[in-house]
C-alpha cells in the first residue's frame, strides 16, 4: 500500500514504488482518468443533487442516495421520453459563470503533466475548457465518428459516459450503464486497447462507486485471458479513505492504491499531482544531463 501525506508526498516513495508511474509520465506513456471527484472540486452539484432534482421533477418522495441515480434517471426518460430538459438543467448547474476554470491549479496540474489521452466519466466541459485556457491542443471523443479522427499530437479527451453537448451519448440512465457494462462499444474497444499497451492512473474515484470496481474488474479480465498477462503495466489509484479489503482485491486485480492522508479528495489530489510534476520534471532534467 503506497500511502502518503497530502501535505508533501515522501520524496523516496517517488523513487522506489511509485518511480514506474513517474517514469509512465516523464515518457508520455501515462493515461489518465479522470472521476467525479476532480469537477467537485470546483464546487459544482454532486450526484445527490441531481438525484434529488429527478426525484423531485417526478415527484417522487423519500430520501433517493447516489446510489440509485441511474434507475431514478431511467425513470426520468420513462416519463419524458428525452432526456433534453435534464440535460439543460445539468449543463446551466455545471457550468456556472461564478467559475473561473484557470485559477484551478487542479486542472491545471492536468494540463502540465501532458498525457497523451485522457478518459473522463464526467459530463461536464471543465476539462476541455482548461485546455483551451493553456491553449493547448486537444481532440475532444464523444463517440465514434471523433474515433476515426487523427489526434495529430493533441490530447485526447475521452469523454468516457458522454457529454453534455451530445443527448445521445450520455450514459446516465440504467439500461445506458447497462449497455456499457457489456464492454463491446467503439469506446471500450479503444479502452481496451490502450490498458492494454499503457498504465492508467485513477483520480476523482470513490470506490463506494460500483461502476468504477466493474470498470477494474473487466480491464483485469481483459489482461487475465490474455497469453501475456505478466507484460502487464501497473495501474494506479487516488484513494482518501482507507478501506483494507478493497485495496487487496485492487491489488489483486493489477491496481496499486496509493492512500493519501487528508479529508478534503480535491486538496489531496492536488498536492500528489503537483508532487508527481516536480519528479516527472527532475527525471526529464536528470535524463537529459545523460
Amino acid at each position: 500500500m503506497a500511502r502518503k501525506s497530502a501535505q508533501t508526498t515522501a520524496d523516496s516513495a517517488f523513487r522506489h514504488e511509485l518511480l514506474p508511474l513517474v517514469q509512465a509520465v516523464a515518457e508520455h506513456r501515462l493515461i489518465l482518468f479522470v472521476g467525479g471527484g476532480v469537477s467537485q472540486n470546483l464546487g459544482v452539484p454532486d450526484f445527490k443533487t441531481l438525484v434529488h432534482h429527478m426525484a423531485s421533477d417526478l415527484g417522487f418522495a423519500g430520501n433517493y442516495s447516489v446510489a440509485d441515480y441511474s434507475v431514478v434517471a431511467e425513470a426520468y426518460l420513462v416519463k419524458h421520453a428525452q432526456l433534453g430538459a435534464l440535460r439543460s438543467w445539468m449543463d446551466t448547474n455545471w457550468h456556472p459563470s461564478s467559475i473561473n476554470i484557470a485559477k484551478s491549479e487542479l486542472h491545471n496540474l492536468i494540463v502540465d503533466l501532458d498525457f497523451p489521452v485522457i478518459y473522463t466519466t464526467n459530463y461536464d466541459r471543465w476539462l476541455e475548457k482548461s485546455f483551451e485556457g493553456r491553449r493547448k491542443p486537444l481532440h475532444k471523443v464523444t463517440n465514434t465518428a471523433d474515433l476515426t479522427v487523427p489526434a495529430d499530437g493533441r490530447t485526447e479527451i475521452i469523454k468516457f459516459h458522454g457529454d453534455l453537448e451530445d443527448d445521445d451519448s450520455l450514459v446516465l440512465t440504467e439500461s445506458s450503464y447497462f449497455q456499457r457494462m457489456l464492454f463491446e462499444t467503439p469506446l471500450d474497444i479503444r479502452l481496451r486497447s490502450d490498458s492494454l499497451a499503457r498504465p492508467l492512473l485513477f483520480v476523482g474515484y470513490s470506490l463506494h462507486d460500483v461502476n468504477t470496481r466493474y470498470l477494474l474488474f473487466r480491464l483485469q479480465e481483459l489482461w487475465k485471458n490474455s497469453p501475456h498477462a505478466s507484460h502487464r503495466p501497473m495501474s494506479y489509484i487516488l484513494m482518501t479513505e482507507r478501506n483494507q479489503a478493497q485495496e487487496i482485491v485492487l491489488k489483486s486485480r493489477g491496481v496499486l492504491p496509493i492512500a493519501l492522508d487528508e479529508r478534503d479528495p480535491g486538496r489531496a489530489t492536488t498536492v500528489f499531482l503537483r508532487d508527481l510534476l516536480r519528479e516527472v520534471r527532475r527525471l526529464r532534467r536528470r535524463n537529459r544531463r545523460g
